[in-house]
């Protein structure tokens, strides 16, 4: 634990009263950019997609499941991937508990991804997920919204100094670095009215911390995220931490 001030409860209170103010702001300006969220305009999907389910070949309307929205999140998982990606991994795990009080709200959360099926059918289990997953056998919908690369475009990124968290993701992915960022993880909402899918929000990068309830509780910790410095990135899944009560990782 690093050095830090110390004061008194009357200190502290102070400044937490100040703090309290600053964080009340941002919540306020928070509930201003929802109402942006939602004052986008929706983008018709004219394009006929098709994913492959437990239950068989769905198209992007019956992937809604009788909702009138739909929250895909589109995790790390190509076809060359032994497994799928850790930090996908931690963001299904806090995912897959809200699906059914999405449900209750009229919205269909899952995940989608390009490895075939029985792959993704497989690592589910392993996960103990229950959250629906759709494979997009080989179709363009995760590359028509920018969260799949092609070799010529990760050229520049590959021929760089590759950073060691992107090579640690690649090998507990069971990939090299190419196949591992060919891959991008993005959210992507859609309302479904008279029949026709409309696109009405997409995000990625730090766009999905949302997405990641554990970053927000460290935020609250004396030390944070405290991810600075050479040692390996700390995130694992959930069954790969030695001491899964401290978070200890190998």
């Amino acid at each position: 634990m690093p050095e830090h001030a110390v004061g008194t409860q009357e200190e502290w209170q102070a400044a937490r009263d100040k703090l309290l103010a600053e964080e009340k702001e941002l919540t306020r300006r928070n509930d201003e950019l929802t109402k942006k969220r939602r004052d986008l305009p929706w983008v018709r999907v004219e394009k006929e997609y098709s994913f492959e389910t437990d239950d068989g070949t769905k198209s992007l309307p019956e992937l809604f499941g009788g909702s009138s929205q739909l929250l895909i999140y589109h995790f790390m998982f190509g076809p060359v991937y032994e497994a799928g990606c850790t930090a996908c991994s931690s963001i299904a795990d806090n995912l897959d508990p809200n699906a059914v009080h999405l449900k209750a709200r009229d919205t269909t959360l899952m995940l989608v991804s390009r490895a075939p099926l029985e792959k993704l059918q497989a690592y589910k289990q392993r996960m103990a997920w229950n959250i629906d997953w759709a494979s997009t056998a080989g179709g363009d919908f995760n590359r028509d919204l920018g969260f799949t690369h092609t070799e010529e475009e990760l050229k520049p990124f590959l021929e760089g100094e590759i950073p060691p968290v992107v090579k640690q993701m690649a090998v507990a992915s069971g990939t090299d670095p190419a196949g591992y960022v060919a891959e991008s993880p993005g959210l992507s909402a859609y309302a479904l009215s008279d029949d026709a899918v409309y696109r009405t929000y997409v995000t990625t990068a730090r766009g999905l911390e949302p997405t990641m309830g554990y970053y927000f509780l460290l935020d609250r910790t004396p030390v944070g995220r405290n991810e600075a410095g050479p040692q390996p990135f700390w995130l694992r899944r959930h069954d790969e931490y030695e001491d899964a009560a401290s978070g200890a990782t190998t």
